[in-house]
């Protein structure tokens, strides 16, 4: 090979012998995954994100003959656990689990955010569930048109997971569709936030409609509606919002997995189709059957675009209300 003597041919010569270089390097490159991938949950042990998290990384370890570990990393309404995925190399190896509201309310109602949205990708909109609103007997709302009335007159109070949390954005919602006066009451978690509507510590709250669900059954929890598009396969007796005459209080909670935005695509492939395979598996289908989920399969744009629906409409609400972090 002779080398050129002009400057622009000298760098067109060299550019071409590092590529030359580099191809083998290219070709020898490991496959994805060649060690193991650390999925961490932003939210507590035993919650739905929790039991999904732990439900695919199952089959995802058989899949890709690696070992999958699920950390759980709670607080600050899940931007702990997402601020460490956004932190970790964007190699794929570090995955976040979690739901939509660390996306779609947070940036609205914490003053300093330790990330943004945008530094993460959604790798599938996995599934969504809609809670359950309920009460304390003693209360003695039947429907929700008894909460309405009450809530209007002397105010009632609702407990939540927590602030920021899916039960607390459900009471701030019906407070601006219907007028009503909600002490928001948050808790460190469903199951606490249930307890205080079972001892009547609170009148009642918008919560995950498993942790409610057997209280109802055992008539020491009123259910009024469920906040999903569709009657809960659990419980197909509860009428949903809209048939209560409150389609504004519609929600349903996103169940997300992410990776770091600057994965690159190779990897995010090989993510996602893992994901659906494993949400495809029976077995995962059964284990996954009790918590009420409607499957998803949401992924790149389409994805990226309900978050930021949701984060608009969630938006108007937190500032019509002035909800915040307590």
């Amino acid at each position: 090979m002779t080398f050129p003597t002009s400057l622009p041919g000298r760098r067109l010569a060299l550019a071409a012998l590092l590529a030359l270089a580099g191809a083998p390097a290219l070709a020898q490159a490991p496959a994805f995954p060649g060690k193991p991938i650390r999925i961490i949950n932003n939210f507590p042990a035993g919650g739905q994100s929790d039991l999904i998290a732990r439900s695919v990384a199952e089959a995802l370890q058989r899949d890709l003959k690696q070992p999958v570990l699920v950390e759980n990393r709670a607080g600050a309404s899940g931007n702990i656990g997402a601020d460490a995925v956004v932190r970790a190399p964007a190699d794929g190896y570090t995955v976040l689990f979690g739901i939509d509201t660390t996306f779609t309310v947070n940036p609205h109602i914490y003053q300093g955010m330790p990330f943004k949205p945008a530094d993460l990708r959604p790798l599938r909109v996995m599934a969504s569930s809609g809670m359950l609103i309920g009460v304390h007997p003693e209360t003695g709302f039947r429907n929700l048109k008894d909460l309405v009335a009450a809530g209007k007159g002397k105010g009632v109070n609702f407990s939540s997971a927590g602030s920021g949390s899916p039960g607390h954005l459900a009471a701030e919602m019906m407070a601006d569709a219907a007028g009503v006066k909600i002490t928001h009451v948050p808790y460190k978690g469903n199951t606490p936030a249930v307890t205080a509507v079972l001892s009547g510590e609170v009148d009642g709250g918008v919560l995950a409609t498993p942790g409610m669900l057997p209280h109802v059954k055992a008539g020491k929890i009123t259910a009024l509606a469920v906040t999903s598009r569709k009657r809960s396969a659990l419980a197909p007796e509860i009428p949903t919002v809209a048939e209560a005459g409150l389609p504004q209080l519609e929600q349903e909670v996103l169940y997300l997995a992410m990776v770091p935005a600057g994965t690159p695509e190779p990897v995010v492939q090989v993510l996602q189709q893992g994901i659906a395979d494993a949400l495809a598996r029976a077995q995962v289908r059964q284990r996954l059957g009790n918590p009420d989920l409607f499957y998803e399969g949401l992924t790149g744009a389409a994805a990226a675009k309900r978050l930021a629906d949701l984060s608009d409409r969630y938006g108007k609400v937190i500032r019509a209300t002035g909800m915040k972090v307590e």
